[in-house]
């Protein structure tokens, strides 16, 4: 069963269509005056989106590189360059069809062409639908760290068709429990009791409330960084070995600890940690070797979230907040619960 979930911005508002057979809706979301349609894609997305596309627009095809060292500005600058050869204009629009990292490229490369065009996103992958293809964080990576450069820039609509997902490669699935997994601290619902298609939908509703209440992350939207500030880090660090989801994963369990250091949460809490991330979803949350904790310190200084000190989304009393000017010994204890050298 297909379900619309609203993101509420006002006149900016749109739906994102979750379920099998949900592609059938892309044209309920594309705009309807474009004479131009940029898809932007991967030569390994095996969606076809052509079907959906009405008569008599005129639509080019755009692909982008495997592998993060292709999300980056010599990408965009070659997308524009080709977007002005296809004659795309701001009146037109721009689909990205699959993961998160597409969605990350077209979504940025949209709010740069023209001062800002019109974007779909046709999410492909799990991580994509509970999260990247949904509420307008854009961006690519340069060499001081990862999504440093991007905009906010929201999507006319979302279409998430968990078909999709029966052909995921199992690493890319994972990715998308590590995201996954987050959602059941941000919230007291039992999402293990929903069947996958309910969870993805559920998982897309709290998205959709938090990002309608704070579209820019001046407070509550941080906290869909959840076990991001390790994660990224730990991404760098082993130069992408460990893809996003399964940096999260490490990274949440990295939180709990640090949480339970400053006595926010208790051994319990911290355990619950464990049994979503390892026990339900079966992912790991041991630091690969090679990675030591004063490169992963490094790395966090320069997180977006950083102010002054190190800044951590964490649970706590009143729930996942962030929390500022996280002491050393706090994280030194994290790292020792991790093993890490």
């Amino acid at each position: 069963m297909k379900q619309r979930v609203r993101v509420q911005l006002g006149e900016r508002s749109y739906d994102v269509v979750v379920g099998r057979g949900a592609i059938g809706e892309l044209g309920s979301v594309l705009p309807s005056d474009a004479k131009r349609i940029a898809i932007i894609t991967q030569s390994a997305v095996p969606v076809d989106i052509a079907p959906q596309i009405r008569s008599g627009v005129s639509v080019s095809r755009h692909v982008i590189g495997d592998g993060e060292e292709h999300k980056s500005l010599a990408t965009i600058e070659r997308l524009c360059d080709e977007f002005a050869a296809a004659g795309v204009t701001r009146h037109d629009v721009i689909i990205g069809v699959g993961g998160g990292m597409v969605t990350d490229v077209a979504g940025f490369a949209a709010a740069t062409w023209h001062r800002g065009i019109r974007v779909v996103h046709v999410s492909t992958t799990l991580v994509g639908m509970i999260d990247a293809a949904i509420g307008g964080k854009t961006g690519v990576n340069v060499q001081a760290g990862k999504n440093l450069v991007g905009a906010f820039w929201q999507p006319s609509g979302v279409v998430c068709d968990t078909s999709f997902l029966d052909t995921l490669p199992d690493r890319e699935r994972r990715c998308g429990y590590g995201e996954m997994a987050k959602y059941h601290f941000l919230t007291g619902d039992d999402l293990l009791a929903l069947d996958v298609d309910s969870r993805i939908a559920r998982c897309v509703r709290i998205k959709a409330d938090i990002v309608g209440s704070d579209e820019r992350e001046a407070g509550r939207r941080a906290v869909l960084n959840y076990g991001h500030t390790l994660g990224h880090a730990l991404e760098i660090a082993s130069n992408f070995a460990l893809a996003h989801g399964e940096s999260v994963a490490i990274g949440m369990m990295f939180a709990a600890h640090v949480a339970r250091a400053l006595g926010r949460i208790d051994d319990a809490r911290v355990e619950h940690h464990r049994r979503v991330i390892v026990d339900h979803y079966g992912l790991t949350v041991e630091v690969p070797g090679v990675v030591d904790r004063r490169r992963l310190v490094e790395l966090m200084q320069h997180d977006k979230k950083a102010i002054d000190g190190l800044t951590f989304v964490l649970d706590g009393p009143r729930g996942i907040e962030t929390v500022r000017s996280v002491d050393s010994t706090a994280l030194n204890d994290a790292f020792d619960a991790l093993s890490v050298p």
